[in-house]
């Protein structure tokens, strides 16, 4: 069984497994037509997620595993046109934030409204600001560099916490001014290979972080417990422990500022047909179990793996939020601003880095998912589409990874293809 390769183009596959860690115990309305030839009927077949839906805890209506044939379609060139802007719902308007960058990933604002980006192919923390409040970044810094695979960044008092693909380091700075005060501290070693992201959050208590780290696999019963999961630590990287299984690829890692609660967009296993299993975006419980690799979206047993755990199975959760099949959800980030319409606030903005395991490519967007009191609610939209002229090619315009909201109220999207970022801002 091959691996997944449609997380990130550059991920290393090859890495040799580390030892188990001590202490493991393991628009809405209308969207526009491109000049560029992107049509309304572009933007249909691209919105026609199967299966993306608000679960309420209910087992969804899934197709057969192999009901169509397992397409290997990854998109063989990502060429951005000159002057292509993504589309945007009416009322909305895109422009580049900032560009050049290598490969930009994880995006997060700091306690002072810095934007920290992680730069994933140049091996580094970049600072970006907009004192002249322009919408477009006219300052530059790096924060950070000699990081393998940056990806999940968070703060937290004076520290800035990074998750790379082999390590859970933080660095000493000033939430002032975002100056850096201290060489890199190591606290955590996580395992290399696979899926490159390590995504990390602070618990609301803030005495805890959890990090996100994929599998080394498709289905593969004997990985690291740590792989395929979430895991919990002091601050200081000791006392770790499991805080949730059978999550394939967390990627996207966050609080849900409306209630607390850890939330995380999941890469699910590929290979049993254009339309299963979906990825998902879900609330998590600590010492839940999320089915891989013997189940999906709760007890719907995987044919290919041997069932060893019966007992798992019939405990996995059903997810919140499926969002498609093979779409690739990366990092998401909670509305809570006040530029946008009221309609957007408290909702979840999930970027899609697309699909390689489908005929015809789905993702390759931002998508909304509309909340109310502190839940989903409404079932998964598009927002920022238009990166795919014709699903049936080879060409992509971009690929949406990292999200934010700006002080301003604005949102910034993170695009490692052409390698820049975007605004989208309202009405003005």
């Amino acid at each position: 069984m091959r691996k997944s390769s449609k997380e990130t183009d550059f991920e290393t596959q090859n890495a040799r497994a580390l030892k188990p860690l001590p202490g493991i115990v393991w628009e809405n309305g209308p969207m526009r037509v491109l000049s560029s030839g992107c049509t309304l009927l572009t933007m249909c077949l691209l919105a026609a997620e199967a299966n993306a839906q608000v679960t309420h805890g209910n087992k969804p209506d899934l197709p057969k595993p192999f009901a169509t044939h397992s397409a290997g379609n990854a998109p063989q060139e990502v060429k951005r046109p000159d002057g292509f802007l993504p589309t945007v719902p009416a009322g909305f308007h895109a422009n580049v934030y900032a560009e050049n960058f290598k490969t930009p990933r994880w995006l997060i604002v700091a306690p002072n409204g810095d934007l920290f980006v992680a730069e994933s192919g140049a091996g580094r923390v970049e600072i970006l600001r907009d004192p002249k409040h322009a919408g477009s970044a006219q300052e530059r810094e790096t924060f950070a560099s000699g990081l393998r695979y940056p990806f999940g960044i968070v703060f937290h008092d004076d520290y800035v916490y990074v998750g790379t693909m082999t390590q859970l380091v933080r660095f000493r700075y000033d939430p002032k001014t975002s100056k850096r005060l201290g060489e890199q501290e190591n606290l955590l070693t996580l395992p290399p290979g696979g899926h490159t992201t390590r995504s990390v959050a602070v618990t609301p208590d803030g005495k805890h972080l959890v990090v996100g780290v994929g599998s080394d696999s498709n289905i593969d019963t004997g990985e690291l417990p740590i792989r395929a999961a979430i895991t919990i630590c002091d601050l200081d990287g000791k006392n770790a422990r499991l805080f949730a299984t059978g999550l394939r690829n967390p990627v996207g890692l966050a609080l849900n500022p409306a209630t607390g609660q850890v939330w995380t967009s999941v890469n699910e296993r590929d290979e049993l047909g254009d339309d299963l299993p979906p990825d998902y975006f879900t609330s998590v419980q600590d010492g839940g179990f999320y089915g891989w690799p013997y189940s999906y979206i709760g007890s719907n047993v995987d044919p290919r793996v041997k069932q060893e755990k019966p007992d798992l199975v019939a405990r996995a959760i059903i997810p919140d939020v499926l969002l498609g099949a093979h779409i690739a959800p990366l990092q998401f980030a909670f509305y809570m601003g006040k530029q946008f319409p009221e309609s957007y606030r408290g909702g979840a903005f999930v970027a899609e880095h697309g699909s390689w395991n489908r005929a015809n490519r789905s993702g390759y967007q931002v998508a909304f998912v509309g909340f109310k009191d502190g839940k989903a609610s409404q079932d998964p939209v598009p927002f920022l589409t238009g990166f795919v002229p014709d699903p049936s090619k080879g060409l992509v315009y971009g690929r949406p990874v990292g999200v934010a909201v700006l002080p301003d109220g604005s949102l910034v999207v993170s695009d490692d293809g052409p390698g820049l970022l975007y605004r989208i801002s309202y009405g003005k």
